[in-house]
């Protein structure tokens, strides 16, 4: 009886890794960076691979009240009124630097005078409304009946 002989595999030449210079020489392993953004770059910036800074102490960056208050309405039902007269209800997901808006699971009500007696408001689920047709915008209120958030105080 024989056993089985199991066929020879040839033998598979390996890749090497080359060599890799050291940060900060003159072909280092990632992108240097240019004598104007190293002088332009803050306190606490990225290291030249991305990495942060040794020396370096975290600056907090402040953030801009009007994105605080954008960032409180997320999620919030938004009442959206229209140039053309209609008004969409949703939920406010995002806008953008020209004012345009997008509403999650957004509802259409017709104007009083195009309006069916008991007609429903037709269901859109996902819209974006451009910035120069919106005339006004209301947030709901919330369950506890708190008023939205308005901007805030300054200190005394």
């Amino acid at each position: 009886m024989t056993t089985p002989r199991t066929p020879e595999v040839p033998s598979v030449a390996t890749a090497t890794r080359p060599e890799v210079p050291p940060p900060g020489s003159a072909r280092g392993g990632c992108w240097e960076e240019a004598p104007a953004m190293a002088e332009a770059a803050p306190p606490g910036a990225a290291g030249a691979c991305g990495g942060p800074d040794p020396g370096a102490v975290p600056v907090p960056v402040p953030v801009p009240r009007s994105r605080r208050l954008l960032e409180a309405l997320l999620n919030r039902s938004l009442r959206i009124r229209m140039s053309d007269g209609r008004t969409l209800v949703g939920a406010f997901l995002c806008t953008d630097r020209d004012a345009n808006v997008i509403l999650g699971s957004a509802q259409e009500f017709l104007k009083a005078a195009d309006a069916f007696p008991g007609s429903e408001p037709r269901v859109l689920g996902l819209a974006m409304v451009p910035g120069h047709h919106i005339v006004s915008i209301e947030v709901e209120r919330d369950r506890a009946g708190t008023p939205p958030p308005g901007p805030p105080s300054a200190p005394h």
